[in-house]
């Protein structure tokens, strides 16, 4: 069964008729998972891409082995660019990408220490959310609350999106989603 976050936030993608689509990264296509277990999953699911190791996030998303290098496989950077690219692969009005740190041994450090996840999603409007928490527990419950802090800031982002924008944008089909130079005055830090 789905969590109580992401059976509401496809419900309430499904009321607004939009897609969704993934990049997962640490969560290894269980956020893809969570979605297909909601009642309204064929309605808003569109699919999801595991691009766990670097070289699938350089090869599949033409993420420079200079950012990469010097940000890490796991950083806002990439994951703002994996969130921006997953259009080319899917027809989406909203793209979330998930990266993070689970377990130790990896590119952790004092500011990013193990647990550290971060969640991009953009939307219609050119609007994007970008979130960075750092979760307690181990790999699974790190990923779990990631999971669930995903729906519930995706719920937020639905709740405030005006249903006459929706409607335009489905109307026209939808799948134009926002290029790398969004406004900083239509991001949204979290």
């Amino acid at each position: 069964m789905a969590s109580e976050s992401i059976t509401l936030a496809s419900r309430r993608l499904a009321e607004k008729g939009l897609k969704l689509a993934l990049a997962e990264s640490a969560s290894a296509g269980w956020l893809a998972s969570e979605f297909s277990l909601t009642p309204t999953s064929g309605d808003v699911l569109l699919g999801g891409i595991v691009c766990y190791d670097a070289c699938t996030k350089e090869e599949l998303f033409d993420i420079p082995q200079e950012i990469i290098d010097s940000y890490t496989a796991e950083s806002a950077e990439v994951t703002r660019l994996l969130a921006e690219r997953l259009p080319k692969f899917f027809k989406c009005d909203i793209a979330i990408a998930v990266t993070g740190l689970t377990s130790p041994g990896g590119s952790e450090t004092e500011d990013k220490p193990v647990g550290t996840m971060f969640i991009h999603i953009t939307l219609p409007e050119n609007r994007y959310c970008a979130h960075r928490e750092v979760f307690e527990g181990e790999a699974e419950n790190i990923i779990t609350q990631a999971i669930e802090r995903t729906g519930e800031l995706l719920i937020n982002l639905l709740n405030n999106m005006t249903d006459d924008v929706i409607t335009e944008r489905s109307a026209n089909g939808g799948g134009t989603l926002p290029n790398t130079n969004v406004p900083p005055a239509q991001q949204y830090e979290t």
